[in-house]
């Protein structure tokens, strides 16, 4: 089969058209796992169906472009997801440490089960995957490999902006946050890896160090329990208000200092390769 940049127009959208609409399907399908019983059940099964969707996206890989996936090397699942959760959690310990010199937020106690700390944990592992899989696996790949990277990482980043705008308590100002902050950092962190574990790792950590250990709501929605019990309170363009610390102005400055650091890195490679 002829590469995605060497494919004429009409196929490339036909096929895209398809891979984005099974690649939603298996995100939609990994929703089941929501409906498992709590506990080490609930948490097996998570994991047996994020395994599951990614072994089933090599397939749909294989059989549009006929080759398996490169950005799912087996050799790089641990050390690219343990980085990318280490920075989803040090994004937050940033926003977090920003907002308290601030005066906004505030700890007023630690704790939580670890039932139900475990089951949000294993249940943002198949959002993480689901999500990345769609957006950066499909949207921003195919249009990276046909457009070039600018077009791929700006479609990318405002389409998982906007898809947000249906989430409770959400704004045109919070989905664009999340185009900007979100959108553009997963993006870098793709294009910069070559994987999908990397920006898999950042979206994991992301919605379960912001939700359930700094206790704000993801998205617009709430989290469960936290690790800490916060207090926040001050302007919503510094708290994010009550669609989380996603909307906030400290956020996405965060956000797009992160995604510069990549873009450095991505041009200076790129400049190496040149010479």
């Amino acid at each position: 089969m002829s590469s995605i940049k060497e494919m004429p127009v009409w196929k490339w959208v036909l096929l895209f058209i398809l891979s984005l609409f099974l690649s939603l399907l298996l995100y939609w399908i990994g929703g089941i796992a929501s409906f498992a019983p709590s506990g080490w059940l609930q948490w097996l099964f998570n994991l047996l169906t994020a395994a599951a969707m990614l072994g089933l996206y090599a397939v749909f890989v294989h059989w549009f472009e006929g080759l398996w996936p490169k950005d799912l090397p087996l050799g790089k699942a641990c050390p690219h997801t343990a980085a990318g959760m280490g920075i989803g959690l040090g994004y937050f310990v940033v926003v977090v440490g920003i907002m308290m010199a601030a005066g906004c937020y505030r700890a007023v106690g630690f704790g939580a089960g670890a039932r139900e700390i475990l089951d949000a944990f294993f249940m943002f592992l198949v959002v993480g995957v689901g999500e990345e899989m769609v957006f950066r696996g499909v949207l921003f790949r195919w249009i990276d490999e046909k457009w070039g990277f600018v077009p791929a990482l700006v479609v990318s980043a405002l389409v998982f902006g906007l898809v947000h705008i249906t989430n409770d308590n959400a704004t045109w100002w919070s989905s664009l946050a999340i185009a900007i902050e979100a959108g553009l950092l997963l993006g870098t962190a793709y294009k910069w890896s070559g994987t999908l574990w990397l920006p898999i790792g950042i979206h994991w950590s992301w919605n379960f160090s912001q939700g359930n250990v700094f206790g704000f709501e993801v998205s617009g929605n709430e989290a469960g329990p936290s690790l800490i019990h916060a207090q926040v309170e001050g302007p919503e363009w510094i708290t994010g208000g009550a669609f989380g610390a996603e909307a906030s102005v400290v956020a996405v400055v965060v956000g797009v200092l992160a995604s510069a650091w990549f873009i450095w890195r991505i041009v200076r490679r790129k400049k190496a390769n040149e010479a």
